[in-house]
């Protein structure tokens, strides 16, 4: 799934009224028919609809849906804001069309002040005033509305996007000076902005309406942004050659845990064993033998000199992938030692937890890291790295740019993870839940990527294709333990259920006899 900005969203509504082909006013209709089937399945006609409406294209989204609901019973009153006395022609053709076919209609048109109406929590407000063309800050009078609209009690639902919010950027904006919506019915593609933590308390329960835009899609047109979806998941996973044998899955080596850290060492291993790799072997102080030896008997283990921490590197030659970073403590010697790993190491890369944690105390070290490496920080473990951020969309520029400067990928942990890949290209991981909000769930992440690189995976691949198997786990183990009641071993455990249902395709399970 792509996900538009609004300039890239014109550009398409552009190319299909042209190629599909359709008038503007068509396209306002087919959408406005869209949106009323979902909020008759919200509310029902006994609700008092109040509908306020802008005077452009949102408004007129909004005065068209006021007149199908009318015609369907609803109890409709419409509130047309015409400050500047300058409808655009689609907002001012859906006036005139609800006014003849709903005569009878409460309505206003707005240009000066407004006594605004009396709402109760029973009622519905549709919020249609601005869409994404909105740019700028907004006046006072218009803030002052949004103001009531939030303060009122009543079931709110935002057309395309709540008014005032901006499509992407929404840093600076005060949060008064937004629809809080309780549903947000979204036309053609999710809006970057939908994506990002800090937006969540705007848009409430977002649906994507599909208003049959050309299915050719627009072919100049390169969204900057994809969701991460089943279908293309599934054609990622490689089929397994059933005649393969250990050495043909690929062999990872995990540099992980300390004295009193062995827990990140296990929970990394054991989620890439889970993950179809063929060998593994973990670099760790003497002192974890006999928990990972216990935990991970299938692992081949290689002390460390210090008997306690990590201090010194591995060759990577004999491996296809390294990953560094759980457990292994942030002292002088495991710095200098994971310098010399990332400086040696010739195979793809996985950095995370404390390795992250070095490396933002050691920032002239970014540099040094082969291209096509994995950094897989979360917020601040981002923020200690590259410096802090004032919103979520100014850390995902952030990310994007440095994922661009350093040729690396950065897979940026959220509610909604961020994929920001060396070509500036950004892929939004959606499975996952709030039940993964525990320890060690980075680190079994951690473990999902080495296997997957270990089997020749591309390092976009692997961060795709980890990502999405490393949410829907959690989303299996979160359906049968809750999510209060996982955690990661539980995950880790249905790491196998979450490939098996992405391999629910004949083709990866069709054998042919010779």
């Amino acid at each position: 799934m792509k996900v538009y900005t609004a300039s890239e969203i014109k550009e398409f509504e552009a190319f299909a009224i042209e190629h599909e082909p359709i008038q503007s006013i068509d396209l306002m209709e087919r959408a406005a028919q869209a949106i009323s089937e979902e909020i008759k399945s919200i509310k029902g006609p006994d609700t008092l609809v109040k509908v306020f409406a802008g005077s452009h294209n949102n408004g007129g989204d909004a005065l068209a849906v006021s007149r199908i609901l009318a015609l369907s019973g609803y109890n409709v009153e419409v509130f047309l804001f015409n400050t500047n006395d300058r409808l655009s022609p689609e907002c001012a053709t859906n006036r005139d069309r609800l006014l003849s076919a709903c005569p009878d209609i409460i309505f206003h048109e707005i240009s000066t002040k407004i006594d605004l109406p009396h709402i109760t929590s029973e009622d519905l407000i549709i919020d249609g005033i601005f869409g994404i063309g909105l740019t700028g800050s907004l006046s006072s009078s218009y803030a002052l509305l949004l103001r009531f609209i939030n303060n009122s009690k009543a079931t709110i639902v935002s057309i395309d996007i709540p008014s005032g919010m901006h499509s992407e950027d929404n840093s600076g904006i005060l949060p008064h000076q937004i629809v809080h919506a309780d549903y947000t019915l979204t036309l053609h593609a999710l809006k970057p902005a939908f994506l990002l933590s800090d937006c969540q308390k705007y848009i409430g329960k977002c649906k994507v309406l599909d208003i049959m835009l050309t299915q050719s899609g627009c072919p100049n047109l390169s969204p900057q942004y994809t969701i991460n979806e089943e279908e293309h998941m599934r054609q990622l996973l490689k089929p397994r050659n059933p005649f393969g044998h250990k050495g043909d899955f690929g062999h990872g080596l995990l540099v992980a845990g300390s004295y009193g850290m062995a827990g990140a060492a296990v929970i990394a291993a054991q989620a890439a064993m889970r993950s179809g790799m063929g060998k593994l072997t973990i670099h760790t102080p003497s002192a974890n033998n006999t928990i990972l030896q216990t935990s991970v008997p299938q692992a081949i283990i290689h002390n460390d000199k210090d008997n306690y921490i990590f201090t010194s590197a591995e060759d990577s030659k004999e491996y296809q992938a390294v990953a560094i970073g759980p457990g292994i403590g942030v002292k002088t010697e495991t710095a200098t030692a994971l310098m010399e790993q990332i400086a040696h190491t010739t195979c793809p890369l996985v950095i995370d937890a404390d390795g992250l944690n070095i490396l933002s105390s050691h920032k002239g070290w970014l540099q040094q890291m082969p291209r096509g490496s994995i950094l897989t920080p979360h917020p601040k473990e981002f923020s200690r790295l590259f410096g802090e951020s004032s919103s979520d969309y100014e850390m995902l520029c952030i990310a994007r740019e440095e994922a661009r400067r350093l040729q690396i990928y950065i897979i940026l942990k959220n509610h909604y993870t961020a994929i920001c890949c060396p070509d500036g290209h950004i892929y939004y991981n959606i499975t996952g839940n709030s039940g993964m909000a525990t320890a060690g769930t980075g680190d079994a992440l951690t473990g999902i990527l080495l296997s997957l690189l270990s089997q020749g995976y591309s390092a976009e691949n692997a961060c795709r294709l980890g990502c999405y198997i490393h949410g829907l786990a959690g989303d299996i183990a979160a359906e049968k333990y809750t999510e209060e009641g996982m955690n990661v071993m539980d995950l880790i455990q249905t790491i196998p259920d979450a490939i098996k249902e992405l391999k629910n395709s004949a083709y990866l399970y069709a054998k042919t006899l010779h």
